[in-house]
């Protein structure tokens, strides 16, 4: 199915497009629904052309390694890219994409895209911007796994995912847009579950720093409280 204007404009990097520049892509877009846990991508699949969009739900990015462990890479919001390699690559998945929820995929054509980003190069340092995003990402999770303790890369990735994908006010604190789970979050900074379990435990042990909920809600009630807990924290 072909996306309407409305949904081209759902995505991050064509931001304040015109209507007609947003016209002139929609022939050589897709859109296709997916269900929760339904896979999108598999590790190591060859891709078309094509830049990849979520527009509606919420996707996982996960990863084997030869050992056979499952590693959590990234969360991808509404409104963001992924795939790279499709379109700036080899053309081979590096991980698999799977729906943590309902989704919706919006797909452009490469060729397409490029001539968008010859008439509007904003989109091209959108999509740089991104990347670097995600190698940022990337660099302080090794530094954290070989360097920090696991209470501060705790810290230091409810930081990230609040700055990168935002909050929203409510009664209690700042309420992250994005849902982690506690096995997600372990998974992110290489502890156990239980081990997560037990930080969280930590971090509130004096007065409630972080709201956990059901499904990976998370409620910041005191950011300053919470940065100084894991500068102040002994080890791990």
């Amino acid at each position: 199915m072909v996306s309407s204007i409305e949904q081209l404009a759902q995505v991050w990097v064509l931001k304040d497009l015109e209507t007609s520049a947003l016209e002139n892509l929609q022939p050589y877009t897709k859109v296709r629904t997916y269900l929760r846990d339904e896979i999108v991508i598999y590790e190591g699949d060859r891709l078309p052309c094509q830049l990849y969009a979520l527009i509606k739900g919420t996707l996982q990015i996960k990863k084997t390694g030869t050992s056979g462990k499952e590693s959590l890479l990234r969360i991808i919001p509404e409104g963001d890219i992924f795939a790279a390699p499709a379109i700036f690559g080899n053309g081979i998945a590096p991980a698999t994409v799977i729906c943590q929820v309902d989704s919706q995929v919006l797909t452009i054509e490469r060729e397409a895209l490029l001539d968008t980003i010859r008439h509007t190069p904003e989109v091209a340092l959108r999509i740089l911007e991104v990347f670097n995003q995600r190698l940022q990402q990337i660099h302080n999770t090794v530094h954290g796994l070989i360097s920090e303790r696991a209470i501060v890369r705790l810290v230091r990735l409810l930081q990230y995912y609040a700055t990168r994908y935002g909050t929203q006010s409510v009664a209690q604190g700042d309420s992250l847009n994005v849902n982690l789970p506690y096995y997600q979050i372990a998974r992110s900074i290489g502890i156990t579950y239980e081990e997560c379990v037990r930080l969280f435990k930590k971090i509130n042990s004096i007065q409630t720093v972080v709201t956990y909920k059901r499904g990976g809600k998370i409620i910041i009630n005191d950011w300053q409280q919470l940065d100084a807990f894991a500068k102040r924290s002994p080890s791990g």
